[in-house]
């Protein structure tokens, strides 16, 4: 058996009841940091809350070489972990299509994801969200101004209506996380005067949501990461009364109609 768990977003007390049972109950367990990863908890953390030794695998050894994986879960309980929902964001239904043609039954134990935090912080409707996008570090794509994945994605909900989630990027390895305030600074030339909504630390004890132009998130700052940025589209009476209230929306950003 192998099962996919979900650590949650923060720390050791993140993760649900379900993926705690199935730690416990595993023969040997295996994570990645490189999706992301736990602020508030490191990898000591989690091994001394569940009582269990961690394999931590590098993409390679989960992409390329995932034998030691597909190989607890044939012979024993193996559990993969990761940040988040290991469905969510990831590429990990490969390594469930693996042990599937290997006979090895699987199963997926659900974390609180970034995606409905973001929708469940701001007070934007999940079902008015349209396609996600991640924004990646200047000298990860190599070209000049913004992807084009970026910015077709923005401009694509946008004509919805829609709101856009940016995933901003995370070097894991590295330690290095974008900040919203730099993610905006790289919007900014194409959409400084739009409506931006920041999340930070989703999740944690204190999360923060900050809304304004985004041309003015650029010259705030956030505190420590993660960090996620969304752009708004058309928005409910109730979404601009939210956004006023909890991230502290200026009027004149808002549609005339709910002023």
């Amino acid at each position: 058996m192998l099962t996919f768990v979900g650590l949650g977003l923060y720390d050791e007390d993140s993760i649900t009841r379900a993926g705690e049972a199935a730690i416990a109950d595993a023969d040997a367990v295996f994570a990645e940091f490189y999706t992301s990863k736990l602020l508030g908890a490191t990898v000591e953390d989690l091994e001394s809350h569940h009582d269990v030794d961690i394999d931590v695998r590098d993409r390679a050894g989960v992409e390329q070489d995932p034998e030691p994986i597909l190989e607890a879960a044939e012979s024993g309980d193996a559990v993969f972990l990761t940040a988040g929902d290991t469905m969510i964001a990831t590429t990990h239904v490969d390594l469930r299509l693996r042990a599937a043609s290997r006979g090895i039954e699987t199963r997926v134990v659900h974390g609180v994801t970034a995606q409905s935090a973001a929708s469940s912080l701001t007070g934007l409707q999940n079902y008015r969200f349209g396609p996600a996008t991640t924004l990646p570090f200047p000298d990860s794509h190599g070209a000049d101004g913004l992807p084009a994945s970026v910015t077709d994605t923005i401009e694509d909900n946008r004509d919805r209506g829609l709101h856009t989630l940016v995933f901003l990027d995370i070097k894991a390895a590295q330690d290095r996380f974008m900040t919203a305030d730099r993610a905006a600074a790289l919007l900014a030339a194409a959409y400084g005067d739009l409506l931006g909504v920041v999340v930070a630390r989703a999740g944690s004890p204190e999360p923060l949501v900050v809304a304004d132009s985004i041309e003015s998130l650029a010259d705030r700052t956030f505190g420590e990461p993660l960090h996620l940025l969304v752009v708004p589209g058309d928005l409910h009476a109730m979404e601009a009364d939210a956004l006023a209230e909890f991230g502290g929306a200026p009027n004149a950003l808002l549609p005339d109609r709910f002023r």
